[in-house]
């Protein structure tokens, strides 16, 4: 095995980690892919003969270009999710920094979105990865006091948002689950009652050629296509939010993510794209 192919195997053993950390970074899965394959393209630019710890190296670089990315959005504290469509936590203990960031899930993306970049950047790598701040600190260009300060502020605003985002998740699950029962039942104005009059469902290529249609629009027609069906369908969490999943044998095949805004069903997007279903983060729960 020659250097090249070497490096491009670790590259590949690296690349999920990578992801993660890019994603939880710039919360677009668009952006974090192109701040892993710019990785990449710099992994194949350098001379790594020094390097001895390659992964934590490929971490540093997609951090430096996540910042690089967040620091370039003309307007970035307006920008939302491309996915779109608890008490009080003690402070000084890693263990519940962990806690903090894992008990968020896709409610944090939401607030990290407020964040300035280094504040951002400090916070996802030492809570959510456990990377010191002596080497966050030349990524934010700081020293590791003022990066550990970084963290520190992002993780009150984290704090403050929990019971909020709590509250909201609950809310939404229950509008989804609301959703189920209906169109399990056919009970056609409990569906109509979840549904925003402009609803609009979408359904990617692969759910298309399983018999979706490609684009419903208007809660009546909406209401139509999902009447008396569904019984195959489970409750899921999808990146975090309420969704729901189609997964014959336990495989999923199709997944229901969920766009919920002023208690009512938005958008439904129907996923069924295998490289697109296996980047989400899918927890398919008991009915």
């Amino acid at each position: 095995m020659d250097e090249h192919e070497w490096l491009a195997e670790r590259f590949e053993a690296n690349r999920a980690h990578l992801r993660a950390v890019a994603y939880r970074m710039l919360g677009s899965s668009s952006e974090a892919e192109d701040a892993v394959q710019e990785a990449w393209l710099r992994l194949n630019r350098a001379d790594t003969a020094g390097v001895h710890n390659l992964g934590g190296w490929l971490t540093t670089v997609v951090a430096r270009v996540s910042l690089d990315m967040l620091r370039s959005r003309k307007s970035w504290r307006e920008e939302s999710l491309d996915m779109r469509h608890e008490s009080d936590v003690p402070t000084d203990d890693p263990e519940d920094h962990t806690v903090i960031a894992d008990s968020v899930g896709h409610a944090l993306l939401v607030v990290l979105e407020t964040l300035a970049p280094a504040e951002r950047v400090a916070f996802v790598l030492h809570d959510m990865f456990a990377v010191p701040f002596e080497d966050i600190a030349p990524i934010v260009g700081r020293t590791p006091a003022a990066a550990r300060q970084l963290a520190s502020r992002a993780r009150r605003r984290v704090q403050g948002a929990s019971v909020v985002a709590s509250a909201d998740r609950e809310r939404k699950r229950e509008i989804v689950d609301a959703f189920l029962a209906a169109s399990r039942g056919g009970d056609f104005q409990a569906l109509l009652a979840v549904l925003d009059p402009d609803i609009v469902v979408r359904a990617d290529g692969a759910a298309v050629a399983l018999g979706a249609t490609p684009e419903v629009r208007g809660a009546a027609a909406v209401a139509e296509t999902f009447f008396g069906r569904a019984r195959g369908a489970q409750r899921a969490v999808v990146n975090g939010g309420a969704g729901l999943v189609w997964a014959p044998g336990g495989q999923p095949r199709v997944v229901f993510d969920f766009t919920i805004a002023a208690g009512k069903i938005v958008a439904i997007d129907l996923l069924a794209d295998a490289e697109r279903l296996a980047q989400l983060d899918l927890e398919i729960l008991d009915n």
